[in-house]
């Protein structure tokens, strides 16, 4: 061509390639070993799959040990095998670089990231939007703006070289993304997706991504006028704005009345499922009818459908899986596979490469700069904090290196300049992470100052206590108990309920308050039984008892984030928290034993910043008809039974409640820790004198010589009693449960707890398993 285009910065190659008609999928096998089996294309695909597949898996089992991301692994399997590395090799290079080859993997892996655009979609809840406050908005656009108006003059000044002028602008571009997918992975790799810094940084990642979208889109259309013509670029303007009226006032409302065809409960038919990808195939082409990439289509389509339950959570479910551990893996290897690492240190690209690090330094500093500074001065967060939210906001990950490498398919840099991007990329994504971890740490806000416990709440004080449940049902086992703590207008109880629920279906974190005021509720409530079960609870206990219902929706290994800063911020004295096994309350067999509930209550346990339950219900409580309910007391001593006690006088205040403290003692006094042993006599004194002032509280002395003595004196009494309260005693040592340690099957209930709890039990009582304030 006599016009060709100067501004292409490296030369376009033409190939004669020739093509077998009709294509060979199939091998045949050894019978045809000697043409290679490899020529046909699934045998092909397979081979790929697995060597790059079982390359990410060996980087990443040494790597995470030591805290590296996953995005590095992949990176690395595509350097290994590409270009840069195995793939110099005759054998290699056929499996990997070929044409053929890569039209194969690079295939399924855009399909894989297209998939992956419309997940985003569909996790994303726009409703954040709207509630995003002031703080959250002006990082978000800080973010993006701030960057670009530092990065793009000093992009000008080093493109000012002949050809190379028109590559760098992308480049600053590229690094002053803030991409909604990368924030929110990186907040659930460093556990602090459900904290107040992962929140602010979420909303702020939503409202960046967006704005950059927009831009990128007013820039493909500008380059569209540019390169054709000015009615071509306003003919796909005008398609682009028809897409989006389409998808909101026809696919969005069609998604609406598919969530009210699914009856409440059940999954969403396989019809609408079906119909829900085939619209998400046309939308990514409609999307590149009118000069926008595939990616563009899919993931507003996806924006379109209902987050969370039972839409949302259904397709992330169906997708998830495949897309997290095969797709994206091979996209990101792919796309790593084309760089040219060698390359990028070669002498001749020194000038790129220092003028590629300069422009990614600067955008990075002016991206922290321009979230810390701002956050310091007007908004006083501490400096701590602000500088790691400036970091978050500045991590780079897998939509990163996707618009790099559709950068580089453009024509816009070479191989060279693509691993330099790369390189930078997984600098950022190593490190970023481990500089946040050092600045920020969400556990240090519980180390409380002041003691918040049941013991020393005033006399006749409002018991503020707040109590955990992961499905409706498990209400009636709060209101049990509850009832049993004498609520009345000289001892008022205000509870907080709050429902967990796990994250599916979306990316970030949601906090409902409810209304308790309001007499009704709205017609979809994740948390309508508990609403009104807590309502009829108040209004039996007028001027006694106050009720707040919340619900947090958040992933499994995060819960205990919400319920810690709920008592936080509630001044909660007391947690109640259910037991991860579950029994039936008529046959009293083993129903349910959840190990992500166990392991959400020994996070609350370590971070609680005050005293804690373990509520083990096994129906006891609640079944009488004269609603009189019989509890006892074990006290061996220590911080958490006497903390049990304190709890259990204020229950025995109730005129239908009997109480019975059983104190037990050592045959062997040994004077190990005199204070301990005064604050424990001081404690029971009352109850073992009879001048507690309630009726219907006995005291009893159990003498034993050891832990089996003990076992057998608590499994007496256990038939006895509707409720038996017992401390936790982790770490104490005594002879009373000396070799009993070593066999305790749940470690979280202590000793005491576990053993009441076991399921050879002949007896079925509840089990309140008490611990006091740790976090002071």
């Amino acid at each position: 061509m006599a016009d060709s285009k100067p501004h292409q910065v490296s030369e376009q190659r033409q190939q004669l390639l020739c093509s077998e008609l009709p294509p060979k999928v199939n091998s045949l096998g050894y019978w045809e070993w000697k043409n290679g089996p490899l020529k046909r294309s699934l045998p092909l695909l397979q081979m790929q799959m697995i060597f790059i597949l079982g390359a990410i898996h060996m980087f990443h089992s040494g790597l995470k040990r030591f805290g590296v991301p996953k995005l590095i692994s992949e990176i690395l399997a595509g350097v290994l095998l590409g270009e840069s590395g195995l793939g110099r090799m005759d054998g290699v290079a056929e499996m990997f670089m070929s044409v053929d080859s890569q039209n194969i993997i690079g295939t399924l892996g855009i399909f894989g990231y297209t998939l992956f655009m419309f997940l985003i979609g569909v996790k994303m809840d726009m409703s954040m939007i709207s509630t995003t406050g002031k703080k959250a908005l002006a990082v978000g656009i800080l973010s993006l703006v701030a960057p670009l108006i530092v990065t793009l003059p000093f992009a000008a000044v080093f493109g000012t070289a002949g050809k190379k002028k028109r590559y760098f602008p992308y480049i600053a571009a590229t690094h002053c993304l803030t991409p909604f997918p990368v924030i929110a992975s990186l907040l659930a790799d460093l556990k602090i997706l459900n904290s107040e810094l992962g929140r602010l940084a979420l909303s702020s990642a939503i409202v960046s991504d967006l704005f950059s979208i927009f831009l990128t889109i007013a820039t493909i259309m500008a380059k569209t006028g540019g390169q054709f013509s000015r009615e071509r670029a306003m003919i796909n303007i005008i398609s682009a704005v028809v897409f989006l009226l389409v998808v909101v006032y026809v696919l969005r409302p069609a998604m609406f009345w598919v969530v009210a065809q699914t009856p409440e409960g059940r999954p969403v038919k396989n019809a609408y499922l079906y119909a829900i990808i085939m619209g998400l195939f046309f939308c990514g082409l409609s999307s590149d009818f009118f000069g926008q990439y595939s990616i563009f289509g899919a993931f507003i389509f996806g924006l379109a459908v209902p987050d969370g339950p039972p839409l949302g959570s259904a397709l992330v479910e169906k997708l998830e899986s495949l897309l997290s551990l095969v797709l994206m893996p091979i996209f990101m290897a792919t796309c790593a596979m084309r760089a040219d690492m060698w390359g990028a240190i070669s002498t001749d690209n020194l000038d790129d490469l220092s003028a590629n690090f300069i422009i990614l330094s600067v955008s990075w500093i002016a991206k922290v700069g321009a979230c810390y500074i701002p956050l310091v001065r007007y908004c006083n967060m501490a400096r701590k904090d602000a500088l790691a939210l400036g970091l978050i906001m500045s991590a780079k990950g897998n939509v990163n290196v996707a618009a790099q490498s559709f950068v580089k398919d453009s024509g816009m840099f070479d191989d060279a300049v693509f691993g330099i991007l790369l390189a930078g990329t997984a600098l950022n994504a190593g490190f970023v992470p481990f500089l946040v971890k050092k600045l920020y740490d969400p556990s240090r806000k519980y180390a409380g100052y002041q003691k918040r416990n049941i013991m020393h709440c005033k006399p006749n004080s409002e018991l503020r206590i707040l109590a955990c449940v992961h499905e409706q049902e498990g209400v009636t086992s709060i209101i049990n108990l509850l009832n049993a703590s004498n609520p009345n207008r000289d001892n008022p109880i205000s509870i907080y309920v709050l429902h967990l629920i796990e994250l599916v279906g979306r990316a970030s974190p949601v906090f409902i308050s409810h209304d308790m005021q309001k007499k009704t509720v709205s017609n979809h409530s994740y948390s309508e039984h508990i609403i009104l079960a807590m309502n009829r609870y108040q209004r039996s206990h007028e001027g006694g008892a106050t009720a707040h219902v919340s619900t947090a929706i958040s992933p499994p290994k995060l819960m205990h984030e919400d319920i810690c800063t709920l008592a936080l911020n509630k001044l909660t004295v007391f947690i109640v928290i259910p037991f991860h096994r579950k029994w039936n309350y008529i046959s009293g067999s083993l129903e349910s034993d959840e190990q992500r509930i166990r392991d959400f209550n020994c996070s609350v346990l370590d971070m609680a910043p005050c005293s804690i339950g373990i509520l083990v219900d096994r129906g006891q409580l609640g079944r009488s008809a004269s609603n009189s309910v019989s509890i006892a007391v074990i006290f061996l001593g220590g911080n958490d039974d006497r903390e049990s006690l304190a709890y259990a006088t204020r229950m025995a205040s109730g005129a239908n409640v009997s109480l019975t403290v059983a104190h037990f003692l050592p045959m062997e006094v040994k004077n190990t820790n005199g204070w301990e042993n005064i604050l424990d006599d001081e404690s029971i004194k009352y109850i073992k004198h009879g001048s507690v002032g309630f009726e219907g509280v006995n005291y009893i002395q159990k003498v034993v010589k050891d832990g089996p003595q003990t076992t057998l004196a608590v499994r007496s009494m256990a038939s006895e009693y509707d409720l038996i309260i017992v401390g936790r005693r982790q770490g104490l040592e005594s002879s009373l449960t000396s070799g009993l340690t070593e066999w305790s099957e749940y470690p979280e209930l202590g000793t005491l707890g576990d053993l009441l709890a076991a399921s050879d039990l002949e007896s079925n009582p509840s089990v309140l398993v008490v611990q006091q304030q740790r976090k002071l």
